[in-house]
């Protein structure tokens, strides 16, 4: 890379803008526009979030301040906050949703070889949403409660690399099994869910395509016990059973058998009571597997505390949606930095090196090289061991 570059300018270069012209193209995303083009209204978002600016204008005064600088980092002409409101308000969110899916397709490829601590060759999905709080009087098109406004981001995490494979976008009110509906469903892929997706009709049409799932069972289950594989009770397992549903709608709706296991925690205590379609697995890695989808809730903490998705620059729904594309944009494309210069530091370290650094005029993995020495923050971020990728 040539060293007259500055970080940001090196980063962007792994940006397939190629590939991008043709979204851009697709949706008529600069017709008619005669300063900020989407390449570079996707460059001062992902300034924003890498030096975590807050508003339009606080991107406009530090690009500004940087005047000299910025036809290197692609900026044609000076980044104004209005052209820039404007453009999110404006330009198609779904540009910036399918400039995530090339970047997550592209990191995922990067990733299929990681291990996530479970000995398996299967694909393994972690599926969850969080809210994003918002103000009712500022969104009103995102209703929640009667004094509330929220936005959802229903997420389906591949555990490899922590790469989230699908994302949608709704209104607080959608509930979140709706989104069984519109998972790409993979044949021979683990769906690891909590209870709150626990709709017999939709896990039968999962279990139909050539997929397993494993969820958990809410209270009260009408079931009865068809039989019972022998297990080890000192591994915490305490029951591995065939079961069928009672009732006439849930037996409708899940016809066949289902597997109930049921797990004493060790360290918690608690007693834990699975649901899967699988039946060739032993019962701890069906145990363990639920517990990896712990990993899709420290996701969504560290998007919340790292990237700019709290804090909206624009109050439509095109401009929300368009803010939190490309912030996922921006995560993957760190991802994919870290994977192909082979560093060896958690994403946290390369978020700060370069929300710090980004004017200056060196080579990525040097300005890098010492990230994998600094000292890790402590309290929440510990718990982010579990993905550094």
């Amino acid at each position: 890379m040539n060293l007259g570059k500055t970080l940001f300018a090196q980063l962007m270069e792994f940006v397939p803008w190629t590939s991008f012209a043709r979204i851009v193209a697709r949706y008529g995303g600069d017709s008619r526009v005669r300063s900020l083009a989407c390449t570079e209204q996707f460059r001062a978002m992902a300034f924003a979030q890498l030096t975590y600016r807050e508003s339009l204008r606080d991107i406009e005064t530090c690009l500004l301040a940087n005047q000299t600088k910025l036809y290197g980092m692609g900026f044609r002409t000076p980044v104004r906050r209005s052209t820039l409101a404007d453009a999110n308000e404006g330009r198609d969110w779904r540009i910036w949703a399918d400039l995530a899916a090339l970047l997550i397709r592209r990191a995922r490829k990067l990733c299929c070889n990681d291990s996530f601590g479970i000995d398996l060759s299967n694909t393994v999905y972690a599926l969850d949403a969080t809210t994003i709080d918002l103000c009712l009087s500022l969104f009103p098109w995102a209703p929640f409660r009667s004094t509330k406004a929220a936005v959802k981001l229903h997420t389906l995490l591949d555990l490899r690399g922590n790469i989230p494979a699908f994302i949608h976008i709704s209104d607080g009110k959608t509930h979140e099994v709706n989104v069984l509906d519109m998972l790409p469903i993979e044949a021979g892929a683990f769906y690891v869910m909590d209870r709150g997706y626990l709709d017999f009709g939709r896990l039968f049409a999962l279990h139909q395509s050539g997929a397993f799932f494993v969820t958990r069972a809410k209270r009260g289950m009408d079931a009865r016990r068809v039989y019972s594989m022998p297990t080890d009770r000192s591994t915490g397992i305490i029951c591995d059973q065939r079961i069928a549903l009672n009732g006439f709608y849930p037996a409708q709706a899940y016809p066949e058998l289902l597997r109930r296991i049921r797990f004493k925690d060790p360290e918690s205590g608690k007693t834990l009571v699975f649901l899967t379609n699988n039946t060739a697995l032993p019962a701890l890695t069906i145990a363990a597997l639920y517990k990896s989808r712990w990993q899709v809730e420290l996701f969504f903490k560290w998007i919340k505390q790292h990237l700019r998705i709290k804090r909206f620059i624009g109050n439509s729904e095109n401009a929300v949606k368009t803010q939190i594309w490309c912030a996922v944009a921006t995560y993957v494309l760190i991802a994919i930095v870290k994977k192909e210069l082979q560093i060896d530091a958690s994403l946290y370290s390369l978020l700060q090196i370069l929300s710090v650094s980004v004017f200056e005029k060196t080579q990525l993995s040097q300005a890098f090289a010492s990230s994998g020495q600094l000292p890790e923050q402590t309290g929440f971020y510990n718990q982010l061991n579990l993905y550094d990728f």
